[in-house]
Protein backbone atom coordinates (compact mmCIF):
# COMPACT_ATOMS: atom_id res chain seq x y z
CA UNK A 1 0.00 0.00 0.00
CA UNK A 2 2.92 2.41 0.99
CA UNK A 3 4.27 1.85 -2.72
CA UNK A 4 0.94 3.11 -4.33
CA UNK A 5 0.85 5.97 -2.35
CA UNK A 6 4.69 7.00 -3.23
CA UNK A 7 3.27 6.58 -6.86
CA UNK A 8 0.61 8.38 -6.45
CA UNK A 9 2.38 11.40 -4.92
CA UNK A 10 5.21 11.35 -7.06
CA UNK A 11 2.50 11.42 -9.98
CA UNK A 12 0.63 14.59 -8.44
CA UNK A 13 4.00 16.43 -7.97
CA UNK A 14 5.21 16.29 -11.39
CA UNK A 15 1.59 17.25 -12.57
CA UNK A 16 2.50 20.85 -10.63
CA UNK A 17 5.97 21.13 -11.24
CA UNK A 18 4.92 20.95 -15.24
CA UNK A 19 2.05 23.17 -14.46
CA UNK A 20 3.42 25.75 -12.58
CA UNK A 21 6.55 24.97 -15.64
CA UNK A 22 3.58 25.86 -18.06
CA UNK A 23 1.93 29.04 -15.95
CA UNK A 24 5.17 30.69 -15.78
CA UNK A 25 5.68 30.00 -19.82
CA UNK A 26 2.51 32.11 -19.81
CA UNK A 27 2.61 34.55 -17.59
CA UNK A 28 5.47 36.03 -19.55
CA UNK A 29 4.24 35.91 -22.57
CA UNK A 30 1.14 37.61 -22.01
CA UNK A 31 3.53 40.08 -19.90
CA UNK A 32 5.55 41.06 -22.82
CA UNK A 33 2.31 41.05 -24.58
CA UNK A 34 0.47 43.64 -22.43
CA UNK A 35 3.24 45.63 -22.17
CA UNK A 36 3.35 46.12 -25.82
CA UNK A 37 -0.17 46.98 -26.04
CA UNK A 38 0.57 49.58 -23.35
CA UNK A 39 3.06 50.93 -25.18
CA UNK A 40 0.98 52.41 -28.16
CA UNK A 41 1.10 55.94 -28.49
CA UNK A 42 -0.75 57.09 -31.88
CA UNK A 43 -4.31 56.47 -32.39
CA UNK A 44 -3.07 54.28 -35.86
CA UNK A 45 -0.63 51.90 -33.67
CA UNK A 46 -4.13 51.32 -31.26
CA UNK A 47 -6.05 50.42 -34.55
CA UNK A 48 -4.05 47.88 -35.72
CA UNK A 49 -4.38 44.95 -34.09
CA UNK A 50 -2.00 42.17 -33.34
CA UNK A 51 -1.42 38.72 -30.84
CA UNK A 52 -3.63 38.29 -28.30
CA UNK A 53 -6.30 40.91 -29.04
CA UNK A 54 -6.84 38.92 -32.19
CA UNK A 55 -8.13 36.23 -30.47
CA UNK A 56 -11.24 37.82 -28.99
CA UNK A 57 -13.14 38.04 -32.25
CA UNK A 58 -12.80 34.33 -33.28
CA UNK A 59 -12.95 32.32 -29.83
CA UNK A 60 -17.34 33.09 -29.48
CA UNK A 61 -17.68 33.28 -33.22
CA UNK A 62 -20.00 30.53 -34.11
CA UNK A 63 -18.57 28.18 -37.22
CA UNK A 64 -19.81 28.96 -40.69
CA UNK A 65 -20.56 25.49 -41.58
CA UNK A 66 -20.34 22.01 -40.15
CA UNK A 67 -22.21 23.17 -36.90
CA UNK A 68 -24.04 20.08 -36.71
CA UNK A 69 -21.62 17.51 -36.43
CA UNK A 70 -19.20 19.77 -34.19
CA UNK A 71 -22.04 20.03 -31.83
CA UNK A 72 -22.75 16.60 -32.33
CA UNK A 73 -19.19 16.02 -31.29
CA UNK A 74 -18.77 17.82 -28.50
CA UNK A 75 -21.85 16.56 -27.19
CA UNK A 76 -20.50 12.94 -27.10
CA UNK A 77 -17.48 13.71 -26.02
CA UNK A 78 -19.59 15.28 -22.79
CA UNK A 79 -21.46 11.82 -22.58
CA UNK A 80 -18.35 9.52 -22.78
CA UNK A 81 -16.35 12.00 -20.44
CA UNK A 82 -18.87 12.26 -17.84
CA UNK A 83 -19.73 8.40 -18.11
CA UNK A 84 -15.66 7.32 -17.53
CA UNK A 85 -15.76 10.26 -14.81
CA UNK A 86 -18.78 8.55 -12.60
CA UNK A 87 -16.91 5.73 -13.48
CA UNK A 88 -13.49 6.30 -11.83
CA UNK A 89 -15.81 7.96 -9.03
CA UNK A 90 -17.16 4.95 -8.32
CA UNK A 91 -13.57 3.05 -8.18
CA UNK A 92 -12.63 5.82 -6.03
CA UNK A 93 -15.66 5.42 -3.29
CA UNK A 94 -14.62 1.41 -4.09
CA UNK A 95 -18.13 0.49 -5.10
CA UNK A 96 -16.43 -1.27 -8.34
CA UNK A 97 -14.13 -4.19 -7.32
CA UNK A 98 -10.87 -4.01 -9.42
CA UNK A 99 -10.90 -7.80 -8.97
CA UNK A 100 -13.91 -8.19 -11.00
CA UNK A 101 -13.18 -7.04 -14.41
CA UNK A 102 -16.26 -6.95 -16.19
CA UNK A 103 -17.63 -4.84 -13.46
CA UNK A 104 -16.13 -1.95 -14.49
CA UNK A 105 -17.13 -2.48 -18.12
CA UNK A 106 -20.44 -2.84 -16.99
CA UNK A 107 -20.52 0.20 -15.19
CA UNK A 108 -18.84 2.24 -18.33
CA UNK A 109 -21.69 1.06 -20.43
CA UNK A 110 -24.75 1.63 -18.04
CA UNK A 111 -22.97 4.99 -16.96
CA UNK A 112 -22.28 5.54 -20.61
CA UNK A 113 -26.31 5.38 -21.11
CA UNK A 114 -27.42 7.01 -18.34
CA UNK A 115 -25.57 10.19 -19.40
CA UNK A 116 -27.46 10.45 -22.31
CA UNK A 117 -29.68 13.68 -20.55
CA UNK A 118 -25.94 15.24 -20.13
CA UNK A 119 -24.76 14.70 -23.62
CA UNK A 120 -28.05 15.60 -25.48
CA UNK A 121 -28.25 18.92 -23.07
CA UNK A 122 -24.50 19.49 -24.38
CA UNK A 123 -25.16 19.44 -27.67
CA UNK A 124 -27.98 21.52 -27.33
CA UNK A 125 -26.71 24.11 -26.15
CA UNK A 126 -23.63 23.91 -28.72
CA UNK A 127 -26.10 23.59 -31.72
CA UNK A 128 -28.23 26.62 -30.41
CA UNK A 129 -25.08 28.92 -29.93
CA UNK A 130 -24.34 28.41 -33.24
CA UNK A 131 -27.77 30.11 -34.26
CA UNK A 132 -29.26 26.30 -35.87
CA UNK A 133 -32.91 25.59 -35.68
CA UNK A 134 -33.27 21.66 -36.51
CA UNK A 135 -32.42 20.63 -32.50
CA UNK A 136 -34.69 17.48 -33.12
CA UNK A 137 -31.86 16.17 -36.31
CA UNK A 138 -29.12 17.77 -33.69
CA UNK A 139 -30.45 15.26 -30.76
CA UNK A 140 -31.14 12.19 -32.90
CA UNK A 141 -27.73 12.96 -34.53
CA UNK A 142 -26.34 12.89 -30.89
CA UNK A 143 -27.73 9.29 -30.11
CA UNK A 144 -27.16 7.58 -33.27
CA UNK A 145 -23.50 9.09 -34.06
CA UNK A 146 -21.06 7.57 -31.98
CA UNK A 147 -23.47 4.07 -30.92
CA UNK A 148 -23.80 3.09 -34.22
CA UNK A 149 -20.32 3.55 -35.09
CA UNK A 150 -19.46 1.38 -31.80
CA UNK A 151 -22.18 -1.54 -32.85
CA UNK A 152 -21.07 -1.52 -35.78
CA UNK A 153 -17.08 -2.38 -35.26
CA UNK A 154 -18.33 -4.58 -32.20
CA UNK A 155 -20.80 -6.26 -34.60
CA UNK A 156 -17.81 -6.94 -37.46
CA UNK A 157 -15.94 -8.07 -34.70
CA UNK A 158 -18.36 -10.67 -32.75
CA UNK A 159 -19.05 -12.29 -36.15
CA UNK A 160 -15.34 -13.30 -36.95
CA UNK A 161 -15.44 -14.55 -32.68
CA UNK A 162 -18.61 -16.55 -33.70
CA UNK A 163 -16.99 -18.04 -36.60
CA UNK A 164 -14.01 -19.11 -35.01
CA UNK A 165 -15.83 -20.18 -31.70
CA UNK A 166 -14.03 -18.44 -29.50
CA UNK A 167 -15.29 -18.13 -26.03
CA UNK A 168 -15.63 -14.49 -26.14
CA UNK A 169 -18.18 -14.21 -28.50
CA UNK A 170 -21.19 -12.18 -27.05
CA UNK A 171 -25.03 -14.01 -27.15
CA UNK A 172 -27.31 -12.43 -29.29
CA UNK A 173 -29.41 -11.58 -26.00
CA UNK A 174 -26.82 -9.82 -24.97
CA UNK A 175 -26.41 -7.60 -27.76
CA UNK A 176 -29.80 -7.37 -27.82
CA UNK A 177 -30.02 -6.27 -24.00
CA UNK A 178 -27.67 -3.30 -25.42
CA UNK A 179 -29.68 -2.57 -27.92
CA UNK A 180 -32.90 -2.42 -26.09
CA UNK A 181 -30.67 0.01 -23.13
CA UNK A 182 -29.73 2.12 -26.05
CA UNK A 183 -33.13 2.87 -27.60
CA UNK A 184 -35.23 2.78 -24.60
CA UNK A 185 -33.02 4.83 -21.96
CA UNK A 186 -29.98 6.60 -23.49
CA UNK A 187 -32.04 8.38 -26.57
CA UNK A 188 -35.22 9.66 -24.77
CA UNK A 189 -32.30 10.88 -22.17
CA UNK A 190 -30.55 12.19 -24.63
CA UNK A 191 -33.89 14.01 -26.03
CA UNK A 192 -34.75 15.39 -22.28
CA UNK A 193 -30.99 16.42 -21.99
CA UNK A 194 -31.73 18.66 -25.86
CA UNK A 195 -35.55 19.76 -24.73
CA UNK A 196 -33.92 21.84 -21.82
CA UNK A 197 -30.67 22.72 -23.63
CA UNK A 198 -32.49 24.30 -26.37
Amino acid sequence: DEIHYFAIVNSLMIVVFLTGAVATILIRTLKRDIAGYNEMQTLEEAQEETGWKLVHGDVFRPPQNNSLLLSVLVGTGAQIGSAFFFTLLASMLRMLNPIKKGQALTAVIMLYVLCGGIGGYVSARLYKFCDAKAWKKNTLATAIFFPSIIVGMFMVLNVFLTVVGAATAVSFLTIFLIFFLWACVATPLAFLGSYFGF
